[in-house]
């Protein structure tokens, strides 16, 4: 109050179970596991690993790579807030845009002769992405959860059961999205859900 004291406004820096979740969904990313699925599979597929490299580069540059791009670019023009596309509103556009590159992907992979898991994981993401497309446009479900949930359900399908000892991860990443407020669990539990499902009816079918 006396001597002219200077008031000066009070920050406050989030606490550490913000900052883990942030980490958490970094790291979680649908692109980032997306990109890692596509190359272990085409790897794990191919006759010869220099040929399962590049099956798993021209399907992670279709599926995750041009999607991913178009998202920073509408961030830098400010269409978009974040490279999460956290408003429901937003995620039409970059959702059709993934769409059509992942069915992009999937004609050149099937024309060049492609392995058959690496087909699979394509449509999967098709289907995936027609389903979150229809689904968002009136409930934002959580497409972390759904990605991490038919992340582990495909690996569990090609390399046996004993990774289902990974499934915390995924209550991990659920945590991870309510915490930060971008999603309330029953849109995580639906994300989850989803995506295992069409890993195991679609991948599980065609692979």
């Amino acid at each position: 109050m006396g001597g002219g004291a200077e008031f000066r406004p009070v920050t406050t820096r989030p606490g550490p179970g913000v900052r883990i979740a942030r980490l958490v969904t970094e790291v979680t990313a649908p692109a980032v596991l997306v990109s890692l699925l596509i190359i272990t599979v085409s790897w794990h597929s191919a006759r010869r690993p220099g040929q399962g490299l590049v099956w798993g580069l021209i399907a992670t540059l279709f599926v995750t790579g041009i999607p991913f791009a178009y998202i920073i670019g509408g961030v830098r023009r400010g269409r978009l807030t974040d490279h999460h596309v956290g408003r429901r509103e937003q995620r039409r556009a970059p959702l059709l845009v993934g769409l059509g590159s992942v069915a992009a992907a999937l004609a050149l992979l099937a024309v060049f002769g492609a392995p058959r898991p690496v087909l699979a994981l394509a449509v999967a993401g098709l289907v995936g992405l027609v389903v979150t497309v229809s689904v968002s446009h009136w409930w934002k479900i959580s497409i972390h959860s759904a990605v991490g949930a038919g992340t582990l359900v495909i690996l569990m399908l090609t390399f046996g059961t004993r990774l289902v000892v990974a499934a915390p991860l995924l209550a991990l990443v659920g945590w991870s999205r309510v915490r930060l407020r971008d999603h309330t669990v029953a849109q995580v539990l639906a994300g989850g859900v989803l995506g295992a499902l069409i890993a195991v009816v679609v991948f599980g079918a065609l692979r």
